[in-house]
């Protein structure tokens, strides 16, 4: 099975989308997509966001498309079905992770705890979403399990923000953040793609001459 990290390669953002229609998801996915992202998680919150899931596979090809806020098995399936390359969490359980060990894509487990990262482990894994993590202790968290759980890594997301991913990405057991920072709710009311752009490049370190737009 192909370890998360390994599936975002060298992509130090995990950027979510929540759309509340296919076309504004694909509109989303493709802003994303300009700014240099290889992957993008479509969290299942809104009655459009399979359907977006599935548009975005197909509009906008060259990003991996994967399915977050999965929580039973109901869920899963629907979004394997949609065509998810991986499945995001926001909490484990026993039964949530016994369902996962088949679904046949790479997993980020959530956790919020010493617990809850235990229970992951014990499943096999060690690459875990830490959520919510300005909720869960954020930094000094990370900095104080990381001699506990020495094989485990985290992408942390919930309150990660462009001011503070870079005190989280300088952690040695952080691989990744995720967030919703990049494309909030009111750029994509108004339609502003541009900005979403611009804020991917921003978060990606890769601003300079050749990005003009202006994050308003």
């Amino acid at each position: 099975m192909t370890r998360f990290s390994e599936l975002m390669a060298k992509q130090t953002l995990l950027p979510i989308i929540q759309a509340q229609s296919t076309k504004q998801g694909v509109q989303i996915a493709q802003a994303m997509a300009d700014a240099g992202l290889t992957l993008v998680e479509v969290v299942l919150r809104t009655e459009a966001s399979l359907a977006a899931l599935t548009a975005i596979k197909q509009e906008v090809p060259q990003l991996k498309v994967g399915a977050g806020t999965v929580i039973d098995a109901r869920i899963l399936n629907q979004a394997l079905q949609a065509g998810a390359d991986f499945i995001v969490t926001p909490a484990t359980s026993k039964t949530l992770l016994t369902e996962l060990a088949s679904c046949g894509v790479p997993v980020l487990p959530g956790v919020s705890n010493t617990g809850d990262i235990l229970l992951a482990y014990e499943h096999g894994y060690s690459e875990m979403k830490l959520f919510p993590a300005s909720l869960s202790g954020g930094v000094p968290f990370l900095q104080a399990v990381s001699s506990v759980f020495r094989s485990v890594r985290f992408c942390p997301t919930g309150g990660v923000n462009q001011q503070n991913m870079q005190d989280y990405l300088s952690l040695s057991n952080v691989f990744a953040v995720g967030g919703t920072w990049v494309a909030p709710a009111k750029w994509v009311e108004q339609g502003n793609w541009q900005a979403i752009t611009a804020a991917c490049y921003q978060a990606l370190n890769r601003q300079g001459a050749e990005m003009t737009h202006s994050v308003t």
